[in-house]
């Protein structure tokens, strides 16, 4: 069996590991990524691509804040843009009742730099006709916007690399112990991997690692539905997202409009596919929003498996047990803004100890018996 050694092991190659390879690239240290597939093509390349900051708790805004500068600065980080606009989160009320509860999020945030207007139905309709009359309101977050998921993470990968970070594809980790000083990992395709840290971040499987340590957490899978229309005319200039969920929709550069917000069936642990029952409930629900595309064609459904958590907030930060292993999963279907911040602050755990934005939220161990979580 073949040793290679480095001085982190990162598992997972979505946008959290990708992202952390790289800052740690830019710190000097010897990186291996390893991932049981391709990087990025999980839950961080199967996404809707949102960016959004409007709609994360309070307990987010520091990592949003941070991730909304670094996507700012992704083509001068990674070489592209991702497709990356900031054209605005427009989330809609279809209820008095969701509109006061926009509102109040809004007075939560004030503070947080979301810049965010408060839109009457009148509004809405003068801003944006295309939009459905039978709504209360909206709340517009501005500098919200969306990027390109299937090429975020890899580009992500590929500038760890031009860091020196080495990718391993298609190499899950089956196997990983802690001896005091290093941790030995062995991977499917047997290779035997020497660190001395450990970054988990392989998503809804990052359950299985975190176990192997004695983190045991309660993570449990989900499975985000998305769809696409075929090209259409240019209608919309903003993010959809609505109160309370149940859709949401963006139109890429091409014409098509990425959709989604109902969940998939699973087909097994790990796997999903579309279901009829999803499908039908997704159309609806965009036809009732977009009027004008109702008879649009759909070219495509798909989905991907996710880690969720009781509290929708991720695990992000160092093992309650083992010194040098540090976790970065669980983000329940929101992830891809916060990605970029996520990896900095676990490169910043791994070179310091210390985080420049504040974690204890996210704690390892906040569903234990002594946290009064469980």
């Amino acid at each position: 069996m073949q040793t290679l050694n480095a001085d982190v092991l990162i598992v997972g190659a979505g946008i959290i590991g990708a992202s952390t390879a790289y800052f740690l690239s830019k710190h000097g240290w010897q990186v291996l990524l390893c991932d049981a597939g391709q990087s990025g093509t999980k839950a961080s390349g199967v996404n809707f691509g949102g960016v959004r900051r409007q709609g994360r708790p309070l307990s987010q805004m520091p990592l949003a804040a941070r991730s909304h500068q670094l996507w700012g600065q992704l083509s001068e980080l990674i070489g592209i843009d991702g497709e990356y606009i900031r054209c605005g989160h427009l989330k809609i009320a279809f209820t008095a009742q969701d509109m006061d509860r926009l509102q109040e999020y809004n007075r939560k945030v004030q503070s947080c730099g979301l810049d965010l207007q408060l839109l009457d139905a009148r509004q809405v309709h003068s801003r944006y006709p295309w939009i459905s009359t039978d709504i209360a309101g909206a709340s517009l977050c501005p500098a919200d916007g969306h990027a390109n998921p299937r090429l975020v993470s890899p580009a992500l990968s590929w500038a760890a690399q031009q860091g020196g970070a080495r990718l391993m594809e298609h190499s899950p980790v089956t196997q990983s112990r802690y001896d005091g000083r290093h941790f030995e990992s062995i991977t499917a395709n047997g290779h035997r991997i020497r660190s001395r840290f450990l970054v988990n971040a392989a998503g809804a499987w990052a359950g299985r690692i975190a176990a192997m340590f004695g983190d045991a957490v309660p993570l449990t899978e989900i499975y985000p539905q998305m769809g696409v229309t075929e090209p259409l005319p240019p209608i919309m200039d903003v993010v959809l997202g609505v109160q309370g969920g149940g859709i949401y929709a963006r139109q890429v550069a091409r014409g098509n409009i990425v959709f989604g917000g109902s969940r998939a069936l699973s087909v097994a642990a790990g796997y999903a596919r579309p279901s009829h029952q999803s499908v039908s409930m997704l159309l609806g629900r965009l036809s009732g929003l977009i009027p004008g595309i109702a008879t649009a064609s759909v070219i495509r459904f798909w989905s991907g498996v996710e880690g969720a958590t009781p509290d929708l907030n991720p695990f992000l930060g160092a093992s309650s047990k083992t010194p040098g292993l540090f976790h970065g999963f669980g983000y329940s279907g929101a992830g891809f803004q916060v990605g970029l911040a996520s990896g900095e602050v676990l490169a910043q755990l791994v070179v310091s100890g210390k985080s420049d934005i504040e974690i204890e939220d996210f704690r390892i161990d906040r569903f234990t018996a002594d946290s009064g979580k469980l």
